[in-house]
Order: C-alpha cells, then structure tokens, then sequence
C-alpha cells in the first residue's frame, strides 16, 4: 500500500510516493512551474476569479494526476494523500471559496457574503477532488489547517519541521519562495506574517530566469579575476560548472555540465557577489551593463530591480515582524531559512544582500518543510492533531503587511534602495522620519548551519521525475493584429504564440505564462489587439 505526500508550492509542485509498510520513498516527482498563470498566489487568484475557479482546479486536478501517473503504480494501492500549501493553493485544489482570500477588506467581504471562511483540517475521499480524472476509489486526502488567510499548512510546516518551536530566545523564521512565509518567536508568543515577493526570488520574471531544477545556477564564486558557476545536476546536486569572466562571458575553464539558466539562489549569489566585486557599485546600476554567466545567459540592470523587489519585500516584512514583536534588531537570536531557496543559497550571501537579516547570531538552513510535514502527516495519524493544536494557538498573533503602516515605510525604504539607486544614507534618513529604528550594523563570523543537503530531503535512491507537460492553452481572438509578432519578442517567459486562421488567435501558455505579474505581451501591443481578458481555454 501507498501513501502521496504532495506540496502545492506557489511556484511548482513536489510529489513522494510513500511505501506506507517501510514507510520509505518509493519515487519523487515535482514540476518546475506552477501549472496556472503568474509568478505569485496573487495571479493565481486573479486567474480563477477572471476565468473561473472550476477552470484553475481543473488545471490543477490535471498537474497533479500527470505527476501521480509518473508513479507507474497501480491506483487502487494508494491509499492515502497528505496535501500542505499555502491557504490559496489549498482553496484551488479543494474548489472552495477563495474570493475571501482576494478582498481583504471586512466591507467587501460582508458584501459578498464570505466572511469568516473556515479553513479547519480535513480528511476527505480523493474521488470528490479527481472524481474521473485520476481513479481513487480507496483513497482518503488529508489536509491540514490554515491559520489565517495568507498563512496556511506550509507556514506550519516551516515551524513544527524545524526546532523553532523550543527555542527560548527571539527567532525569525522564512519559507522563502514568491509567496514568502515568516513568523518570529519572542518568548512564548508566535506573530506570523507573509510578503508576496514576487517570482523573481524563484529565479522567474528574470532574463534567462528558472526554478531550482537540473541546469540551474545557483551559486557563484570568486576565482581570481573570474567568476566559478555552481549548477545543479540531474540529481540536485550542486556541481562546479564554468570558469568564466562575467565582464566578457569568456569562458576560462568549460564544464560538462552546461547551464540553462539562473535560479533564484543563484541570482542572490550573483548579486552578492557582483557588490563585493564592484561590479554593481549601487543598485541596479551595472558597472559595464550586464553580467554574462553562459551562452546567452545574462542578468541585466532590469533583472537587478525586479530582485530588489522580491528581495525587498522579504527585508520588509522581516523588518516589520521585529519591530512589531517589541524586541531590538540586536536581540534576534536565531534566522531559519526553508524552502528551496533557503536550502541552496549561500546563507553568508543572503545575509550580505539583505534577503536574510545579517544581524542575527545564528543562521540555520533547512529544506522542504512542506513536503516533510505532508509525509509525516501520512505516515503518523497524530501529526495532524499536533498541527491543528498549533493553528489554534497561533491564530490571533497574525500580522497583515497590505495593512501594516510599519511595512508599507519599510518597503517603501527597500523599492528606494533596490529600483531607484538610493544611497544607505538617505535610506536611513527615511527610516528617522518615519520614527522606525535605523538598521543595525552587519554581525560579523554569525554561527551558520546548514542541516540538509538538498531541498527535498529523504528522496528514493531513484533520480526525481521532473513533469514538465503541465497546464493548458488560453486562447484569445487578436482584433487587429498586424501580425508584428511584437508581443512574442517581448514575452520573457516565451508563452504567447500568434497563430492565422479565420481569426488573428494569441495563444498563452498557463505554465510559462507570468499572467497579471508582467503583461509585458499587452503593453507592447501597437494596435491593442491583445487584452488577456476575453480569453477561452484549450486542453
């Protein structure tokens, strides 16, 4: 018999298939994009609301029966599904009510009539989910409880997976990711938070941008003069790749391994580094236009802010979750990082960029606490009772940042700093003005652990399956188009294609496609042939 622990991630899906008799991972299979359009939950919501939420949970039903296909196991031995995400992912999953988690405001929500949605533990037969999508006659899916309507079983996770919960002195702990979970521990009261960073922190809305996968830059080191690429292999190991000046992109020592683009820890690396060399002397201004890191792999100043904003956001809420708390920068013990990009970045540049706080004592590197809780929750009944007494503990010390003046100053501080080449001086200025405490001076030789080694720990001895057909085409009859093919050149993601029939159709990828984060193909259009709004779906 088996069990599936999947994490719904904002920006891709992991997926165990559990022996639930040795309780060891048979397979491991994961996406490298979310199957619906966007870079963050915020798109996501937009496009099940504008298209419709019986649309997006299909999109997402289909994903998830193609990864639990990759199996190659009989149907009727799984038995059981354990689900962690984030509330929203959840709510598309489960095709419930999700216009509460779009409208914040208590006015709106009472005219719609959705307040005070619950969003409790539930165990559930998989045949209401995937009904003839995916044949689960005995199968039951458990998921585990929000607290609020930004943090979800994914937050939990990052505080029952970790040694958050004992520790005595103030810590702060991230699940970094478009959609970054926070919460910090002062005492015996948790505040829990969240910033919607943006895709740009999982290496997406970027020039030559990618999810944590084979390929993927995810780190870079000084070698002399020249620059020495780290890239994930099939395994997700982090191997050497080029030797290469950045300046020029000559490469000095090739690798077999040839890189297909830039994660998001290896774009927090990139920039760390091209601080301490110089090369970038005040953000996002590049010293000599571009960093060259491969064949037609470059980052360029645009990149640099759409960093800064995700990068930004993070110091932001971290910021404010302090604050808030009523401690000092300086009595922050502990920083634990989760996730893929808390797994894989150089801590040391984290904290240098600022996307980890550089105050701390103490920074400790965990990997995929959403993935593990789900496959603890599967393999021992009582994990969901422990997770559920936490939700209910933790549920009134949540802070919102779309409200929180304290965030909106620090953010505005950040977006200065990061898009507009504002000086720290004047940051700190601001900071005086608006009465919150400057910025500490960087700890130096902090205490640094890292206790895994890859981002999804316990994986099968196999090699994980990466599912790469997910998603569906929108289609979009194109009024007046002169066929300039203006849109396509200027898609980052490469997910729009013009086609000529009876009609002018654009054709939109929802697995490449940035949706509401970028729109880059609508504000390029001469002749406004294009509006992402009248769309159809395709299979």
């Amino acid at each position: 018999m088996y069990g599936i622990a999947l994490d719904l991630g904002t920006s891709g899906f992991r997926a165990q298939l559990i022996d639930l008799e040795t309780k060891k991972v048979a397979k491991t299979s994961m996406t490298m994009k979310h199957p619906l359009p966007g870079g963050n939950v915020t798109d996501h919501l937009d496009f099940a609301i504008s298209i419709g939420e019986d649309v997006a949970h299909r999109i997402i039903v289909d994903a998830i029966r193609k990864m639990v296909e990759r199996f190659n196991v009989d149907s009727s031995q799984i038995r059981k599904i354990a689900v962690c995400g984030n509330p929203i992912q959840l709510s598309l999953f489960q095709n419930s009510e999700i216009r509460d988690l779009a409208y914040a405001g208590k006015n709106m929500q009472k005219r719609l009539g959705i307040q005070s949605i619950q969003r409790d533990a539930r165990i559930f037969p998989a045949k209401e989910i995937f009904k003839e999508t995916l044949i689960l006659e005995n199968c039951d899916i458990i998921v585990p409880p929000a607290i609020e309507h930004e943090i979800g079983a994914d937050a939990l996770a990052m505080m029952i997976e970790t040694d958050f919960l004992k520790q005595e002195n103030p810590t702060l702990v991230t699940d970094y990711g478009t959609n970054a979970e926070m919460a910090i521990k002062v005492g015996n009261r948790i505040i829990t938070g969240s910033a919607a960073a943006g895709p740009a922190i999982e290496g997406q809305g970027i020039n030559c941008g990618m999810l944590a996968g084979p390929g993927a830059i995810t780190d870079v080191n000084l070698e002399g003069n020249l620059w020495r690429i780290c890239v994930l292999n099939n395994n997700m190991e982090t191997v050497k790749g080029h030797l290469i000046d950045p300046i020029t992109g000559n490469i000095s020592e090739k690798s077999g391994i040839i890189p297909a683009g830039i994660t998001g820890t290896g774009l927090i690396s990139i920039l760390s580094l091209a601080i301490e060399t110089g090369l970038i002397t005040n953000p996002p201004k590049l010293k000599y236009g571009r960093l060259i890191l491969g064949e037609n792999i470059e980052l360029s100043e645009m990149d640099i802010k759409e960093a800064g904003k995700a990068i930004g956001a993070i110091r932001a809420a971290q910021l404010t979750l302090i604050v808030e708390s009523g401690i000092g920068y300086e009595e922050l013990e502990n920083v634990y990082m989760s996730g893929a990009s808390g797994t894989y970045v150089d801590a040391k540049k984290a904290r240098n960029i600022g996307s980890c706080p550089d105050f701390s004592k103490r920074t400790v590197q965990f990997g995929n606490t959403s993935l593990a809780l789900a496959r603890d929750i599967l393999l021992d009944e009582a994990k969901l009772d422990a997770v559920i007494e936490l939700a209910s503990h933790i549920k009134a010390d949540h802070l919102m940042m779309a409200t929180s003046d304290t965030f909106k100053k620090f953010y505005t501080c950040e977006l200065g700093y990061w898009t507009e080449g504002m000086s720290m001086d004047m940051y700190h200025k601001f900071l005086k003005a608006y009465k919150l405490p400057p910025l500490p001076i960087s700890l130096n030789n902090p205490i640094i652990e890292k206790r895994v080694r890859l981002d999804i720990n316990e994986n099968s001895r196999n090699q994980i399956e990466v599912v790469t057909d997910i998603g569906t085409t929108l289609e979009e009859v194109a009024v007046g188009c002169i066929m300039c093919h203006m849109c396509e050149r200027e898609c980052p993601e490469k997910a729009i294609d013009i086609e000529k029939g009876t009609d002018f159709i654009a054709k939109y990828s929802t697995q490449k496609c940035l949706g509401t984060a970028c729109k880059r193909c609508i504000s390029v259009c001469p002749v406004h042939a294009i509006t992402y709004k009248e769309i159809m779906v395709t299979t």
